[in-house]
């Protein structure tokens, strides 16, 4: 059963903060293939309004579909950036993610997408994480039940949350081996050629 996977854009999102994991779900199928099995997933790129995004970075992208003409969803995946914080008070956005979560097997976020998803609905109560610098700021607004420091991502129930940009694709893979198995998740990082060694990674 081929499963879909829906990606938020709004405008001001941040760039690896949903291309990491679009990468990730992409190469799943691209790795399924190559062992000869039928591609899984559908992994689409949605928006409140046709035209391009223009990301936090200056990329633009074009959206798959618009929220209203989107299929029904299995996984939700919400990135963060500066956009957020505008698209917060957006309440038909955040009456879409609530209802379209209702129905999903997992719901996820990168970055302050936590944000959406604590506004939303889905994340309130819940243990989550977000980029370190809005880490206060998300506790300041008392929705969630906690918020986790110093983690690369974080589960509660169906909800997983992810810390800063490139901790999305620790997330993507991690859920990559709950859909399928561990073994195509390490697969598909080897693929992806996800080995990470930050040449600065400490001070002297």
């Amino acid at each position: 059963m081929t499963r879909t996977i829906g990606i938020l854009l709004f405008d001001d999102a941040e760039e690896l903060d949903f291309v990491g994991p679009y990468e990730v779900f992409t190469m799943m199928n691209e790795v399924l293939k190559r062992q000869g099995h039928a591609p899984s997933h559908d992994v689409l790129l949605l928006a409140e309004r046709e035209g391009a995004i223009r990301c936090a970075k200056g990329m633009t992208v074009l959206p798959h579909h618009t929220l209203k003409a989107a299929p029904p969803l299995d996984v939700l995946l919400i990135p963060g950036g500066m956009g957020t914080r505008r698209e917060v008070e957006n309440k038909h956005l955040l009456e879409w993610i609530a209802n379209v979560s209702a129905r999903c097997t997992w719901i996820t976020s990168v970055c302050t997408g936590a944000l959406l998803l604590a506004a939303a609905g889905p994340a309130r109560g819940r243990r989550v994480t977000t980029h370190w610098g809005f880490v206060e700021q998300l506790r300041a607004r008392g929705e969630v039940a906690e918020v986790l420091e110093n983690i690369r991502y974080v589960r509660d129930g169906q909800i997983v949350t992810a810390a800063g940009v490139s901790a999305g694709i620790d997330m993507a893979l991690w859920l990559t081996g709950q859909l399928h198995t561990p073994a195509l998740a390490r697969a598909v990082q080897r693929a992806m050629e996800y080995d990470p060694a930050p040449p600065y990674s400490a001070e002297v």
